[in-house]
């Protein structure tokens, strides 16, 4: 993705939750750790795209999800995109974030792993609204 910029990366922010769940007097409950809405785990198992790492808790697989926020995105922000999506989108609109969650859907573990912003940086009008069927149906 040639214009990722403002990277943020929350590694730490994961690490000092794994280490409250090891830590001998427990700061933290697996399942407090492991609360993954049931809409996350759904999306998780049809959009997620596979993890490089396995999950920290269960040593399942995991799958990364990449949500897309943005004022120029219009009715589309909040969604998930896969990679091949994400460098399209690059070069249609100016700027818009992209943040990336690691889901586990044995346990339920989640975490938000990073986020950046991408985009020509161009502004740009947001796209016209299309109905979708809630419009058209009520």
């Amino acid at each position: 993705m040639w214009s990722k910029r403002e990277v943020v990366d929350y590694a730490l922010q994961r690490r000092n939750t794994l280490q409250a769940l090891r830590r001998s007097p427990r700061t933290l409950s697996r399942s407090d750790a492991c609360d993954a809405d049931p809409m996350l785990i759904r999306a998780a198992l049809h959009h997620g795209e596979d993890a490089t790492e396995r999950c920290p808790i269960c040593e399942a697989r995991m799958v990364n999800l990449q949500y897309v926020f943005g004022e120029q995105l219009g009715q589309y922000s909040g969604r998930i995109k896969s990679t091949a999506e994400l460098d399209a989108m690059q070069s249609e609109f100016g700027e818009f974030k992209v943040c990336v969650v690691e889901v586990c859907t044995d346990c339920g573990w989640n975490h938000m792993t990073s986020s950046f912003l991408l985009g020509d940086g161009v502004k740009r009008r947001p796209p016209r609204r299309q109905k979708t069927v809630e419009d058209i149906y009520g």
